[in-house]
């Protein structure tokens, strides 16, 4: 019995040393694992509250997150100097607006005393181009920066008048003086810039002294763009060539000295 019981402590006594020895090899596995995740975390640079368009960017404007190090994107800021400069000197601008949360990247930030004008926003080889509109031809005043429409040319006088979709699918980067894609204001503007290539540009300039210039705002989900033909005020009308009446036709009788009679149909 002393034997048996002898043997079942120490068997005991290995059981509580290995469940130690089990228990104290997780818990190192798993600091180990904290100690790699924080050494790969990156503090980065980000917006602490929404900045505007064109608008100086000053230290209270700034915040750090936490980030992956190996997602970082590439321009990334993570030191306050880089963003902010020496003190009193030029500072950089966003060059677009940078909402709440959002990284600090440098492509959205203008080099140290840099002017920010709308040309920042234009894709490569494209214009800015203004069309002067009003109430009817900006539909009533709901175009924003950010929107893209459909420019129609209107021409002609009296029953020649005629329309035609001269441009399709063109993004308007600002109306009257504002570029801000996100204000959701609507006003009544009197000019409209868009974006365009040369030849757009070339198309536009002549549309403009040949005519009315109108917009159609295209709606957010994809539309496809088809060649369309110019549009008369007779199609609008539905002119139909009235059909000519039946013309009237009198008939002859006429005796022959044989008896016979015949009847000929004259005008």
């Amino acid at each position: 019995m002393r034997l048996g019981s002898f043997v079942m402590a120490i068997a005991g006594l290995s059981v509580a040393g290995g469940s130690v020895y089990a228990v104290r090899n997780y818990i190192s596995a798993q600091a180990m694992q904290v100690q790699d995740a924080n050494a790969s975390v990156v503090r980065v640079l980000a917006a602490a509250h929404d900045i505007p368009f064109g608008h100086a960017i000053e230290g209270h404007m700034l915040t750090t997150i936490e980030w992956p190090a190996s997602s970082v994107p590439p321009g990334a800021f993570t030191d306050r100097a880089e963003v902010l400069g020496q003190t009193g000197g030029e500072p950089r601008r966003a060059k677009a607006r940078l909402a709440q949360g959002e990284l600090l990247l440098s492509t959205k930030l203008s080099e140290f005393g840099e002017k920010v004008t709308i040309v920042q926003t234009l894709g490569a080889n494209t214009r800015a181009m203004a069309i002067k509109v009003d109430a009817e031809t900006a539909v009533g005043g709901f175009v924003t920066p950010g929107d893209y429409v459909d420019v129609l040319l209107t021409q002609g006088r009296d029953s020649e008048i005629r329309a035609v979709t001269i441009l399709q699918n063109i993004r308007v980067v600002g109306v009257d003086q504002s570029s801000d894609e996100q204000s959701d204001e609507t006003a009544i503007a009197r000019t409209v810039t868009v974006e365009v290539t040369p030849g757009e540009g070339q198309r536009l300039a002549l549309a403009q002294k040949a005519g009315t210039l109108s917009l159609s705002l295209r709606t957010l989900e994809g539309a496809v763009d088809e060649p369309l033909e110019s549009v008369r005020l007779a199609d609008l009308m539905r002119e139909v060539s009235p059909v000519p009446e039946t013309e009237k036709r009198r008939t002859v009788r006429v005796r022959r000295g044989t008896g016979d009679v015949q009847f000929v149909e004259v005008e």
